[in-house]
């Protein structure tokens, strides 16, 4: 057991770091390449992101799935014969989804130019839509390595080259950036290029890193082959349908927040076409695809880490028909959800001006976009969680539906919402879509489990009230720092502004919370040591 939490710890680790590498990597290359030149790049990584998942999402997961199964049972073959046919196809997949990208850059490109008056330009927006599908040949097949070496209960090689492909991306796309833009004075265009492109090095560091634990685990995974007893003789066309039923319902999880980006990228040009104001479009979009929704994302990360422990406590108390212990799971889980996330995306809201500055640069309508946008995380968070609580039931094809369905909604009203209300008809329209796919999965899960819980409904209450006085006083904080300190139009006062109040926040919203015992409740015996070592 100890080695299993040991790995499991491993692999939760080597995902957060590597996702923080990922946010934080943003700013120094939005300072090098400037906001108008962000937008490109995002216009090149949202069709890569759709058909990387769609060509990984769940592969490791479901290939560690099988060959931990099969292991179980001493049959060793099953999984060998699964990675030496399964590197390559996943090298003729990649190969196949590199080609489609790379051919569909131009339609894709004159899906998100609606008018002359707009930044970009066709060619440019398929040209770096094509350097980035490289990456595509690369990627799956090492996702395919990572699932076999998890199956045997190695987690560290998955979370190594997890970091060092990150590492080399980064290191690649801001030097090669920096390098074109400020020593060699070339084009925007040209360091977005080598930028996407940066995720085929990076993979390309991935791969050396597996093939370093493949040559040292070699000798173990031989040896347990060469004791390998059959459990029953398996084709190769049982084999792939076992392991795709496996990864669907993770490639549907996976794919659904570059959906809904998707949307808009092929939906809020042409409706800021229709109301004459294209020679805006491409900045607010990149504002609200990437740039702001890089700071949104962060408190979704809890959400993740839960979707990744959930499913296997749900599916066991399931399986075992322990109602009580599984209730009990849901509605903690829903209750630390937003007891962590709703605090935090209000203080984001609050303290947007100074967030985005602190980041990017002095601008009221990124600002503005990232204080509309923030409370949309927590959406993104539930999803997760009910995707992955209907995960761990057996219920996964609702998933699929409920996707659906928000995304049909988010395509109905996106245009429309657009024209009247601008990026916040697009952030609108998102939160629209995914309430719909939330309300779903909860009455599927209400149906199936019987799930009612009055607790839930009095604790959310109870965490909204908290928040709120929260909200109060970091919004008097700031209000009253401003009669100190100037406006926040540099990196420095901006930074004291969200130091001075995040503090007053965390504060105000831990006191109160350990005071009338809910934080205790919540996270557990820590928070009770700390609250009565305060006297509460």
């Amino acid at each position: 057991m100890s080695s299993l939490m040991k790995g499991t710890a491993i692999l939760t680790i080597g995902m957060f770091l590597s996702k923080i590498l990922g946010l934080v990597y943003i700013f120094p290359f939005y300072a090098i390449i400037g906001q108008e030149n962000v937008t490109l790049y995002s216009y090149a990584y949202i069709p890569y992101s759709i058909m990387l998942s769609i060509a990984i999402s769940g592969a490791p997961v479901a290939v560690s799935k099988f060959v931990s199964k099969y292991n179980s049972m001493g049959d060793y073959e099953s999984g060998r014969k699964l990675v030496k046919s399964g590197l390559l196809i996943m090298l003729t997949t990649g190969f196949l989804s590199f080609l489609l990208l790379f051919s569909l850059a131009t339609p894709i490109a004159h899906l998100v130019i609606k008018d002359d008056d707009q930044i970009f330009s066709v060619d440019q927006i398929a040209s770096v839509i094509r350097w980035v599908s490289f990456a595509l040949i690369a990627v799956p097949f090492m996702s395919l390595v990572r699932g076999f070496f998890q199956g045997y209960g190695h987690m560290t090689p998955t979370a190594v080259s997890q970091l060092v492909e990150q590492i080399v991306r980064i290191v690649a796309l801001l030097a090669g950036s920096f390098v074109v833009m400020k020593v060699l004075s070339g084009t925007a265009q040209t360091a977005v290029s080598f930028a996407v492109f940066s995720a085929f090095i990076g993979a390309i560091g991935g791969l050396a890193c597996l093939y370093y634990y493949w040559k040292k685990l070699q000798p173990e995974f031989d040896l347990k082959l060469e004791s390998s007893v059959s459990s029953g003789e398996l084709s190769y066309s049982k084999i792939y349908k076992e392991v795709i039923t496996y990864s669907i319902p993770y490639v549907f999880v996976g794919i659904a927040n570059p959906l809904f980006q998707l949307v808009d990228m092929l939906t809020f040009n042409q409706a800021m076409s229709n109301v004459g104001l294209a020679n805006i479009s491409d900045n607010l979009l990149g504002m609200l695809n990437f740039t702001t929704h890089k700071i949104v994302i962060i408190p979704v990360m809890l959400a993740t880490g839960f979707s990744m422990a959930l499913v296997p406590v749900i599916t066991k108390f399931y399986t075992q028909k322990q109602r009580g212990e599984l209730i009990n799971a849901m509605d903690k889980t829903y209750q630390i959800l937003l007891f962590v996330t709703l605090p935090a995306v209000i203080g984001i809201s609050i303290l947007s001006y100074d967030i985005f500055t602190m980041l990017y640069e002095p601008d009221k309508v990124g600002a503005s976009v990232l204080a509309y946008y923030a409370p949309v995380a927590i959406l993104f968070a539930f999803f997760q969680v009910t995707a992955a609580l209907l995960q761990g039931i057996d219920y996964q094809k609702w998933i699929i539906f409920s996707l659906l369905t928000g995304i049909l909604v988010k395509l109905s009203l996106n245009i429309p919402l657009v024209e009247q209300f601008g990026v916040n008809g697009a952030i609108l329209a998102t939160s629209l879509g995914y309430i719909v796919s939330i309300v779903i999965n909860m009455v599927v899960l209400g149906k199936v489990l019987n799930y009612k819980s009055k607790m839930l409904v009095r604790r959310s209450i109870l965490i909204i009230i908290l928040t709120a006085i929260m909200a109060v006083s970091v919004w008097l904080t700031h209000k009253g720092l401003s009669f100190i300190l100037p406006p926040a139009e540099g990196r420095g006062v901006a930074f004291i502004y969200i130091a001075v109040c995040g503090f007053v926040g965390i504060a105000v919203y831990g006191l109160l919370s350990m005071k009338l015992g809910l934080a205790q409740k919540l996270l557990g015996s820590k928070f009770t040591k700390i609250a009565n070592k305060l006297g509460m």
